[in-house]
């Protein structure tokens, strides 16, 4: 049976996330049901990463299972795009891969975007795409922050309670600051991540940079693998999952 890997740009802003859920309106949901309608038979599609609620993509990577082949693959994906284009939701590319591919097990990084604006009036343009902060950051102490983070460590700290991951350890392979004028771009790498350990990690590098904590308390907090000593959640509509590497 073929295996389709399709790749999805999409803002969150209106979705309760991307996996399916008993009640609101999915990313996973919304393209399952339309790629159904479309090849008139159910379709269940797999992604590589379970964004929040009002988390975006720039590159989604999800995998389904057709019996008939999709030949006219540019035409299938104007097909679909036509049934997505008011949700804000694109299908970008649509590729035949082995059966043995999938688009979360498969996965060997992750790269991720958070998105803040420092200034003192609200964005316009980038409204529900970022983290507005009026207190000047503090960019230097920020990325000695960092390269803390960077390497193989055990990431308690900023674990969700309701994390299923095997593991609190994982690898980051990158994490990166950078900056133009007002607005700050914060890069991460990692094979896998601990659910809303990103989100996490942002809100202790945000504390940093507003002082409130020094580099030797974040290293600490770090360190501590306590989730009650983590800094509050940096908002969703910041993150940007930017893609997928198998």
């Amino acid at each position: 049976m073929p295996r389709y890997q399709i790749l999805i740009e999409y803002a969150g802003s209106n979705f309760r996330g991307w996996q399916v859920q008993k009640k609101g309106k999915t990313v996973q949901g919304l393209i399952q049901e339309k790629i159904s309608k479309l090849l008139k038979k159910k379709i269940l599609i797999y992604g590589a990463g379970r964004l929040d609620s009002g988390v975006h993509a720039i590159e989604q990577s999800a995998h389904f299972d057709h019996n008939i082949e999709i030949k006219k693959k540019d035409k299938f994906i104007k097909s679909l795009n036509h049934f997505l284009r008011k949700e804000n939701v694109t299908i970008l590319a649509i590729k035949k891969k082995n059966i043995n591919f999938h688009a979360r097990f498969s996965a060997k990084l992750r790269i991720y975007n958070y998105i803040i604006i420092n200034r003192l009036s609200e964005p316009a343009l980038e409204k529900n795409r970022c983290w507005h902060i009026i207190k000047k950051l503090n960019l230097h102490i920020m990325k000695k922050g960092a390269k803390k983070l960077i390497g193989t460590n055990d990431f308690s700290t900023f674990r969700a309670s309701s994390c299923r991951a095997k593991s609190p350890i994982k690898t980051m392979k990158l994490v990166k600051i950078k900056s133009l004028k007002n607005r700050i771009e914060i890069e991460f790498r990692s094979q896998s991540f601990l659910q809303h350990q990103v989100r996490s990690m942002v809100g202790c590098l945000k504390y940093l940079g507003e002082k409130k904590w020094s580099l030797k308390r974040f290293e600490s907090v770090m360190k501590s693998r306590q989730r009650s000593l983590c800094a509050p959640l940096a908002p969703p509509e910041g993150l940007y999952l930017s893609k997928i590497i198998y």
